[in-house]
């Protein structure tokens, strides 16, 4: 038993490792050819059946895949896209499972309301895997694919908690279903996991600025998903917005308190375990249809169960551009005048700020958070009109409807023993097979065809030049004048300082990649260079930290220019 689980892992690595190859070089979405081909490897003979419990994968992939995509999304984009992806993560999916909880026990009366319900729930979170890449690959508005991730970070809390307060009105007499203690158990489980996932999230983040190993750094991480899932759910919160949230934190705090060695080693580990349990799950996911349709015949017929199929997927697809048609109508109307409102007021604020006259320490650091305020949200109407949302990047969002990981999984979790369980687990996996394959195969065409325009290589470049000289000069600002500095107590070396204006204090602020470290009159004279230097790379990432708060540059921007700070740290950093 052993040998045969050691080789089908091995075959599924193989088939993992040959479709991702295979998808890059035709275009078409991994996950759609995993699925295709799980499905070809259930029909192999002597191929055996595969239980995998449902609970594995809430309780064991589900907070790493969160977690992985929490710890790499840019705090600064989900701020500013909040409202919509609150809108679509929460209020639709409460929203979308009622309703195809109503309509499919109207037409289909045997399936009682709550598992209506639960089938709603299962199927109303969006996974954004299959949408996020093939938007990579085809050039989607990075606001868009914020707002696709950032969705699919959070409808996932929301649907299991819908789909729990389902499971237990499924035992009720008559499937009922109660309103007030729905609010009460999921405003328990929003706000006790935010709160959890934030204390685990800071406490980790803690120890780990302590440890100067890689090896035990990214080995804690991996504890982080379960340190915040767990508790959570035996307080009956959400898991999984615990995780999202320890993920979120844990990625913020990061870039200050972490190394550059260690951000970059969690970085690619963290992607590789991201690639390996999604293409697993995918995989998992056609090879258990075979089954679960074999299950489900005892209930159902073939016309009963593709009619229910395609209810749901129609409500899924006419319930998310509903929802969409709100914000989309704030677009088409208004939104000029409501930058210009902002300008405004912020002029008048601005102004009212130049008149006052600070007397004390307290005022003068209460004027300069108004001033730092004062320019985030100017960045912020920057932003609205740097990378403006279009009704074009709507109408992709509605289409960019996929299901997957969480789709397959919790729908597992509803008892068997419940009348037309099979019916409804069926249901969820052909819905979310449905949604991948039309909408993954067409998404493709309809973002070519809205022909988004993209930022030019020469905009990025003068972004990050931009960006590079202000937070070298902010660096300097505040290293204040060579000749004042001292290292261990001792003032530097003059020749050195020489040096170190001459040579590499302008190269150093530019961020060029060959800063020289050149020879000096003393042999202590390189200690104190390297001490300087890393002051100075110090001060710009603190520098980098402040403008990241404000805003005023993209997010690609900010991680290019991380990533050349990062490079520097390694060269100088002493062995």
């Amino acid at each position: 038993m052993d040998h045969q689980f050691l080789l089908i892992a091995g075959a599924g690595l193989a088939i993992m490792i040959a479709a991702s190859v295979f998808a890059r070089r035709t275009g078409v979405a991994a996950p759609l050819l995993l699925v295709a081909l799980g499905i070809g490897a259930s029909y192999l003979p002597s191929t055996p059946a595969i239980h995998l419990d449902p609970e594995i994968v809430l309780a064991g992939v589900l907070p790493l895949l969160l977690y992985s995509s929490a710890v790499q999304l840019p705090v600064l984009d989900i701020r500013r896209n909040l409202s919509l992806i609150a809108w679509l993560s929460v209020v639709m999916v409460i929203a979308s499972s009622l309703a195809i909880g109503a309509v499919v026990h109207a037409l289909f009366p045997s399936i009682s309301f709550g598992l209506a319900v639960a089938l709603g729930a299962v199927v109303s979170p969006t996974d954004a895997v299959a949408a996020t890449a093939i938007g990579h690959r085809v050039g989607l508005p990075p606001r868009v694919m914020t707002i696709l991730e950032g969705e699919s970070l959070v409808n996932d809390a929301s649907a299991l908690v819908v789909l729990r307060t389902a499971i237990a009105a499924i035992g009720v007499v008559g499937g009922g279903f109660h309103l007030v203690p729905t609010i009460l158990d999921f405003g328990w489980a929003v706000i006790g996991g935010g709160l959890i996932g934030g204390v685990v999230g800071l406490l980790t983040v803690l120890l780990r600025q302590r440890l100067d190993d890689p090896v035990l750094n990214t080995t804690i991480s991996f504890a982080v998903p379960f340190l915040a899932y767990f508790p959570a759910e035996e307080s009956h919160a959400s898991g999984v917005l615990a995780v999202v949230v320890a993920g979120l934190l844990t990625g913020v705090l990061g870039s200050k308190r972490f190394s550059a060695r260690d951000r970059q080693t969690q970085a690619t580990t963290w992607t590789t375990i991201s690639f390996l349990l999604e293409s697993a799950v995918f995989l998992a996911m056609g090879y258990q249809l075979p089954e679960l349709v074999d299950a489900a015949r005892a209930e159902t017929t073939a016309k009963e169960m593709t009619g229910l199929v395609l209810i749901v997927v129609a409500l899924l697809v006419v319930l998310r551009f509903i929802g969409l048609a709100w914000p989309a109508l704030g677009i088409r109307f208004g939104r000029e005048d409501r930058a210009e409102q902002t300008k405004a007021k912020l002029s008048q604020f601005e102004e009212h700020l130049d008149s006052m006259t600070p007397e004390s320490e307290r005022e003068e650091s209460r004027v300069a958070w108004a001033r730092h305020r004062l320019a985030r949200g100017r960045a912020d109407v920057d932003f609205e009109v740097r990378e403006p949302l279009t009704l074009r990047g709507m109408l992709v969002l509605g289409w960019a409807g996929m299901r997957g990981v969480v789709t397959v999984a919790a729908v597992q979790t509803i008892p068997a023993d419940t009348p037309h369980a099979a019916t409804v687990v069926l249901a969820a996996f052909l819905v979310a097979l449905f949604t991948l394959v039309v909408f993954g195969l067409t998404l493709p065409w309809l973002i070519s065809r809205m022909k988004f325009a993209s930022e030019s290589a020469e905009d990025k470049r003068d972004a990050t030049q931009s960006l590079l000289r202000r937070i070298g000069e902010s660096a300097i600002d505040a290293m204040g004048p060579l000749e004042e500095q001292t290292v261990g107590g001792e003032p530097l070396d003059p020749a050195m300082v020489t040096t170190m204006k001459e040579r590499i204090i302008p190269r150093l602020v530019s961020a060029s990649r060959q800063v020289p470290m050149a020879a000096a009159a003393k042999p202590d004279s390189f200690e104190q260079m390297a001490v300087v230097q890393r002051r100075y790379l110090d001060a710009m990432r603190d520098a980098l930290g402040a403008e990241r708060s404000i805003g005023a540059y993209s997010s690609d921007t900010f991680r290019q220019v991380e990533a050349l700070i990062d490079s520097l740290e390694h060269r100088f950093k002493p062995a």
